[in-house]
């Protein structure tokens, strides 16, 4: 029998591996327990987040994917306002490697706004950061960045770009450098466009685009041929109080405001009150009509001669000379009877219907900082005659746009909005003016200044089969509280189509010079007369106005109502001469 001997260096071995194994085991067995606690906690936080957190706010991750200040769209999406990623050049001067001196020379040579001394003073500063500029162009961050200095900091930053340049500045405004809204609707949508759970959604305006640009080139275009001192345009919508356009002369580009005097910046459709003269009478006359003071067309009023009240004396710019009826008073756009109707009307009656159109407020608009009209302190009776026809009272041109709206859309006042209506800008119920009657004939009457055969003020103003009704205004420039005999403030307040009404239209010139073309007047009929029917001519289509002369406002009744016991003598008149019988 052979013995087996177990050697005791192999039980020692066999015995340490055994222990190897099993510390190995329990190791791995503490990492799969922390493994598996490390994924517990993962999972129950997400579980919690899930559970509880709900609709949390955006996290700076997800705003990064979102614009940094929301887009402005007009009505049909196209951009006018918008934030894209611009360059921005700085400087850490503690961080400076290169001799100072070489580099203010390189960057002054670059960026000449500072000299070589400011830069230098600069590089040696204490300061940790500086900015050089802000908006550069790729061209100049190019040559900046040639310099080799790496205390230069060149980034990108959101920058507010207005790609139409121009158009409708006065609308939009404009944000500072850090990116807020300062002016015009960037101010009044400031919190909206910043709201990261709407930024991305763009804001739409009521503005037309190609409405706006039409109207700023017909404006534009008077303004420079009358070498007036400034002016503006609107388009208002008649039925939801939508400013289709508006305007403003002299203007600005707000990419760069900085670069505008500041009479530029000045919105004149808002921020500036006129007596507007003439345009007046429309409301005057509807007042009349709708308060019963004004029974019938037929009606006449004495314009023999100027009417004298007191110490004051009110007359005629081209006399008739002759009894007018209500038709007539329009048409030939008499003081005269004007103020005779408003006196008859009274303080009362007349005070009411101006505050029912707003003429004691800033125009109703979203805009801030818009004018307050300069409301006559005393309503005495010569306040009362001369307010009638648009004399002793100023307001803004969207005031009266306003106005108008209400007066020829069925009689019902609804506030202006730069913002398009639809379910979050709905039309708002609005408050009646005049009764539904009573503006048909308003609009009847401003047909027929228009209308060539009536041979009214407006006649300048007609686009054939665009039906536009309308009224002249002329009045003398308010100055160092008296008035500049030589200087007019000429406006032109229009609706069309004035059958189915649908856009007011109003332009205001100020201080405008005559020309050889218009034998030196500059009254509305001459300046802004033609500029209207160019305007409307181009607007007219893009709106869905197609031209029809196979409609037109009734005036059957009213046309033999018209008597011009000079219109044979008038044929016969040429140049100024004739010119005269045009006069507002």
């Amino acid at each position: 029998m052979t013995a087996t001997v177990t050697r005791p260096d192999r039980v020692r071995l066999a015995g340490q591996r055994q222990q190897s194994l099993a510390l190995v085991h329990f190791r791995l067995m503490v990492v799969m327990l922390l493994f598996l606690g490390v994924v517990g906690v993962i999972a129950l936080r997400l579980l919690w987040i899930s559970i509880f957190a709900g609709s949390a706010p955006s996290t700076p991750a997800a705003d990064g994917l979102l614009p940094a200040r929301g887009d402005i769209v007009d009505r049909n999406g196209v951009p006018l306002a918008r934030t894209i990623q611009a360059w921005s050049i700085g400087l850490h001067p503690k961080q400076l490697v290169n001799d100072p001196m070489e580099v203010a020379k390189k960057l002054a040579a670059v960026m000449p706004e500072h000299s070589v001394a400011d830069y230098y003073a600069m590089l040696k500063s204490n300061k940790s950061f500086i900015y050089l500029r802000r908006r550069a162009t790729p061209e100049l961050v190019a040559e900046v960045n040639t310099i080799g200095e790496p205390a230069i900091a060149l980034a990108r930053e959101p920058e507010r770009l207005y790609p139409q340049t121009t158009l409708a500045a006065h609308v939009l405004g404009w944000t500072d450098i850090d990116g807020r809204g300062v002016f015009g609707m960037e101010k009044v949508l400031n919190n909206r466009l910043l709201d990261p759970n709407k930024r991305g959604t763009p804001v739409s305006l009521s503005i037309d685009s190609r409405v706006q640009a039409a109207m700023e080139a017909e404006l534009g275009a008077a303004v420079q041929k009358f070498t007036a001192a400034g002016g503006e345009g609107l388009v208002l919508d008649v039925r939801t109080g939508e400013v289709i356009a508006m305007t403003s002369f002299p203007t600005f580009n707000p990419n760069d405001p900085g670069a505008t005097p500041i009479a530029a910046l000045k919105n004149n459709a808002t921020q500036s009150v006129y007596e507007l003269g003439s345009t007046f009478k429309a409301i005057t006359i509807a007042n009349a009509i709708d308060s019963g003071v004004v029974t019938s067309m037929t009606k006449k009023y004495d314009a023999t001669q100027p009417l004298q009240i007191g110490r004051y004396k009110i007359h005629d710019d081209h006399p008739a000379n002759r009894w007018l009826n209500v038709p007539e008073m329009m048409v030939l756009s008499s003081n005269i009877v004007t103020a005779r109707i408003a006196d008859e009307l009274g303080k009362d009656r007349e005070v009411a219907m101006f505050r029912k159109l707003g003429f004691d407020k800033p125009p109703a608009v979203e805009l801030t900082g818009s004018a307050h009209p300069l409301w006559p302190g005393y309503w005495g009776r010569t306040t009362v005659m001369t307010v009638g026809f648009g004399h002793g009272i100023a307001v803004t041109p969207l005031n009266l746009a306003i106005a108008y709206a209400a007066l020829v859309n069925g009689g019902v006042y609804h506030p202006a909005t730069l913002l398009k209506r639809g379910p979050d800008n709905p039309v708002p119920e609005g408050h009646r003016v005049i009764s539904e009657a009573t503006s048909a004939r308003v609009r009847q009457l401003l047909r027929l200044v228009v209308l060539p055969i009536a041979d009214g003020t407006g006649k300048k103003a007609d686009v054939p089969g665009f039906r536009l009704g309308g009224k002249t205004g002329t009045a003398e420039v308010a100055q160092g509280g008296g008035y500049n005999h030589k200087l007019n403030v000429s406006t032109f307040a229009g609706v069309f189509p004035m059958d189915d009404p649908r856009y007011v239209i109003m332009m205001t010139l100020d201080s405008p010079h005559g020309t050889k073309d218009t034998f030196g007047f500059t009254t509305a009929a001459w300046v802004v007369g033609p500029a209207i029917a160019h305007t409307v001519a181009r607007i007219g289509p893009l709106l869905g106005v197609i031209p029809d002369e196979r409609h037109d406002v009734d005036e059957s009744e009213l046309l033999p109502l018209l008597w011009r016991p000079d219109k044979d003598k008038k044929a016969a008149l040429t140049g100024a001469a004739a010119a005269a019988h045009d006069k507002d």
